[in-house]
């Protein structure tokens, strides 16, 4: 997996290079969030570990700015803090679309168990942006076409990708439409009415 690194502190930029290349992943790096920024305009990635504190622009500006983009893959922001890092400065944090934390000194086992949690939010992510685009339906049926075409309900594909459960329930259009003529049908239909009978009076 391609991975950002935003660090301005050269020594602890060189550090987590090689902790992300000994996890086996590609490492681009930044010296500041401004060349971060200018790096995801030309090299898009789905994973920024970052430092808070940044001269030019600071690892929450940056995130600020990652989430502000339109018709981008989703991005799993995960930022560098110290180890005297308030309640309320992660807080900020979160409220400015970071995912993840990682305290200074960087751990290793620490940096791995946030990757794989990286790695399966960024499949999910990437799993719902495929239900969203445009799927092969049936206009009749309403199942939908997995990638070994086979058909199925569309229930069913949607728990499989995403573990989704579902409810069901009526629509109000589908109630007036086929529900209350359902009703209607199964109500008992009123005995005709008996013909009065005349009698004749010889």
């Amino acid at each position: 997996m391609k991975i950002l690194a935003v660090e301005d502190d050269a020594v602890a930029r060189a550090v987590l290079r090689q902790a992300l290349r000994r996890l086996g992943h590609e490492a681009v790096e930044a010296a500041d969030g401004e060349q971060a920024w200018e790096l995801l305009q030309k090299e898009p990635v789905r994973v920024i570990v970052s430092d808070w504190l940044m001269p030019k622009l600071d690892g929450l500006e940056l995130c600020r700015r990652v989430r502000g983009r339109t018709h981008a893959e989703y991005t799993y922001f995960i930022l560098l803090t110290g180890n005297d890092a308030t309640a309320d400065n992660q807080r900020e944090a979160a409220d400015a679309g970071v995912d993840d934390f990682l305290t200074k000194p960087l751990n290793f086992d620490e940096l791995w168990t946030r990757l794989r949690v990286a790695e399966r939010i960024l499949r999910y992510a990437t799993q719902v942006k495929q239900l969203e685009e445009m799927m092969p339906i049936c206009s009749y049926c309403k199942k939908i076409r997995d990638d070994q075409n086979y058909w199925q309900q569309i229930e069913g594909y949607i728990n499989e990708r995403t573990g989704s459960e579902f409810s069901h329930s009526v629509c109000p259009d589908c109630y007036q439409r086929v529900v209350l003529p359902e009703l209607e049908s199964l109500k008992p239909k009123p005995a005709p009415a008996a013909k009065p009978t005349v009698e004749r009076i010889s």
